[in-house]
């Protein structure tokens, strides 16, 4: 048990340092809490090793009792609530959907021939299922979105990143996650509204443009497992427009390196164009290729398994590497 403690108390400090800190003062300053005290490590302990994450017990503290002002009031918090807080840490998951991140796709997306036909996995509620509905400010351009009430994200560009001058064509889409969560339902968007980090009001807001927007134009989403059931609903597309598969902090919740590495394999099978958005160490072999990241929690940006661009993990920003 103490070592498993050790553990969780070296995640939560990692996240607060290298993922919180810049970000949200108020989670970083939490996590390190949890990371100091033995009351919250042996309850975290108590739990299964992949419901141990920090953005899920964060969440779920939030979600049943409040955002606490220091690691003394979580710890009051978890002694009162912990059975809730246990409850809602094993029956949901940190599918953070963040809208924002259609911003450093869209670079690579408006780059491929027209129409597209997407596919996301671990699509959740689909928000990043319509990067053709959005705006985009990336500061030097602008890319109005297509209705006045549709969310304009803005992204910090660096000078040779491509961008796009027009949104893309797509034609079919498609998302494929394990629990799809229903738009529709209050109590699900509540909780893509928990997941949002303290301090980060402006990403509230986007979020619920956005999901009034896929309100207005619902995006299909099956129920499947990335590593399986892919090829099945690859085969639905439509064959005169260009598949995409693409992802976003999602493959870091595969297992192991085995897995996702059998996931590229599959992709590659069907012959999509593949883009990865994830961090650095869910695929080493493409990070080995890439130049240092300009800050910690940066995701990498590949495409076929070539890397293109470091990216804030919430979609603020975008550095482009690549020729």
């Amino acid at each position: 048990m103490a070592h498993e403690a050790d553990l969780i108390a070296q995640r939560y400090e990692r996240f607060a340092r290298q993922e919180a800190h810049g970000s949200s003062p108020v989670w970083e300053r939490l996590a390190l809490g949890v990371a100091g005290s033995p009351q919250l490590l042996a309850f975290l302990a108590s739990l299964p090793r992949e419901r141990r994450q920090p953005n899920l017990f964060l969440a779920a503290v939030r979600h049943v009792a409040g955002v606490p002002r220091d690691g003394q009031d979580m710890e009051a918090m978890v002694r009162t609530h912990a059975p809730r807080i246990r409850r809602v840490m094993l029956s949901r998951t940190t599918q953070t959907n963040e809208p924002a991140r259609c911003s450093v796709l869209l670079p690579l997306l408006a780059r491929l021939n027209q129409p597209l036909a997407l596919i996301e996995v671990g699509a959740a509620a689909g928000l990043c299922l319509l990067p053709d509905r959005y705006g985009y400010d990336y500061g030097c351009h602008r890319i109005e979105p297509p209705s006045p009430d549709a969310p304009c994200f803005r992204c910090r560009s660096s000078a040779t990143t491509p961008l796009p001058r027009t949104l893309p064509t797509v034609g079919w889409r498609c998302g494929l996650d394990l629990h799809p969560l229903d738009i529709n339902r209050l109590s699900a968007m509540a909780w893509l509204e928990t997941l949002v980090w303290p301090g980060q009001e402006f990403r509230v807001k986007a979020l619920r443009a956005a999901i009034a927007v896929a309100r207005a134009h619902p995006p299909p989403i099956r129920r499947g497992d990335l590593c399986t059931d892919l090829p099945a609903l690859a085969a639905l597309a439509p064959q005169d427009m260009q598949l995409v598969i693409y992802h976003s902090a999602v493959l870091g919740y595969v297992g192991s390196q085995r897995a996702r590495d059998a996931f590229a394999e599959t992709v590659g099978q069907i012959g999509a164009v593949w883009i990865s958005n994830e961090a650095r160490w869910v695929f080493p072999q493409f990070a080995g290729s890439a130049p240092p990241p300009p800050g910690p929690g940066h995701f990498l940006l590949a495409i076929n398994g070539t890397p293109v661009a470091w990216t804030h993990a919430h979609g603020q920003s975008i550095e482009w590497f690549a020729g």
